[in-house]
């Protein structure tokens, strides 16, 4: 049994996205004995470029899973195209208007017309639905994926979000009407945002410059958290959850624990520093260890190929570091992560990240 796990390189100028594509089983035996899984496919020309990546390196049309983590359209906006394009089985994604009385009173074919619904939500939902009914009118199987949620190999399994907190959450998703206060909030104090000042950072080995009172936003704390488990290696795919989401699922590793060996993370949300905190850092792949030792972890950003002024935080990179974790960036080229696979012609292996002594950051 072996993997492959490619993170494309989403971004080609400043604008971050994630598509990621796998593939495990038998590697070395026939398409048959390997399960193909697509974990979102970034912005619309992404999605071009992800069913060309099949094709080429897996060698197959058909692809057994897709998973949508949330509708932002860096992840969800190449779908489209991946569902026309290639022979998809199973599709799990996020119906909020299932589960939320406004949503579902409102929603009417595809369109939101409520004028106290913000016009991004709006477009976000719109997304959703249309891959969906997409989905459907293909014959494709579509889930929600839920806390527990397996494939039909049983490697593949959600570790957040639960049902209850999904539709806790939703509530608060920008653009719904009991967030318009905040955002209104949000709009005035965008001086005091354009007024940021940038701090130089001086780092001493284990000390980490991020927080456990790191928040982000609702949405990105719906998305979803997919672990797969092969040979004994556990993988963990992230998305843009943020912390008390990470606290979850590692609840649910912990709770469940197979024995698998903790070999992939991805970091969350591009390398945001509001996205991850120490502790649930240390409940994930573990505390801090000497410098110079490795952990076995590796930990992949998925940023843009320019790089944006929040992603990755070189704050946020050093932590994992810290960790014993080999960190990674695409800055939007692909990177390959593999156990017991075939080699793949004109694919190198990459430096890891190196340890951040100084930094300037905003704040």
């Amino acid at each position: 049994m072996g993997y492959e796990v490619d993170f494309l390189g989403v971004g080609t100028e400043s604008k971050s996205g994630d598509a990621i594509a796998l593939r495990f089983g038998n590697l070395h035996g026939a398409r048959h004995e390997q399960t193909v899984v697509l974990i979102d496919a970034g912005f619309r020309d992404t999605g071009a470029e992800l069913v060309e990546h099949i094709r080429n390196h897996f060698g197959t049309n058909t692809v057994d899973l897709v998973i949508s983590s949330h509708p932002d359209q860096d992840h969800i906006n190449g779908l489209e195209v991946v569902l026309n394009e290639l022979q998809v089985k199973e599709l799990w994604i996020h119906q909020p208007w299932l589960h939320n009385h406004k949503l579902a009173d409102e929603f009417a074919d595809g369109r939101l017309t409520d004028s106290s619904l913000g016009e991004r939500l709006k477009q976000n939902l719109e997304r959703a639905w249309s891959l969906s009914k997409l989905a459907n009118r293909q014959g494709i199987s579509v889930k929600e994926p839920f806390t527990g949620l397996t494939d039909k190999t049983g490697s593949v399994k959600v570790l957040g979000p639960t049902k209850s907190y999904y539709e806790s959450l939703i509530p608060n998703f920008d653009g719904m009407p009991a967030r318009a206060e905040a955002s209104a909030v949000a709009n005035e104090s965008w001086l005091d945002k354009a007024l940021r000042k940038v701090k130089e950072f001086v780092a001493s080995w284990g000390e980490d410059h991020i927080s456990d009172d790191g928040q982000t936003s609702a949405k990105n704390n719906s998305s979803v958290i997919t672990q797969l488990i092969v040979d004994g290696r556990r993988l963990v795919f992230t998305a843009d959850a943020g912390i008390q989401a990470l606290e979850y699922a590692a609840e649910q590793i912990e709770c469940c624990y197979s024995g698998a060996e903790f070999k992939l993370i991805q970091i969350p949300h591009h390398g945001s520093r509001r996205n991850i905190g120490p502790t649930v850092l240390n409940r994930l792949i573990g505390n801090p260890v000497a410098q110079g030792t490795y952990s076995g972890v590796t930990a992949i950003a998925s940023t843009a190929k320019i790089g944006e002024p929040k992603h990755p935080r070189k704050a946020v990179l050093n932590a994992f570091t810290h960790r014993g974790a080999r960190v990674l960036v695409t800055r939007g080229q692909g990177i390959m992560h593999y156990h017991n696979a075939p080699g793949r012609s004109g694919w190198s292996s990459l430096n890891a990240e190196p340890y951040h002594l100084s930094y300037e950051e905003e704040v």
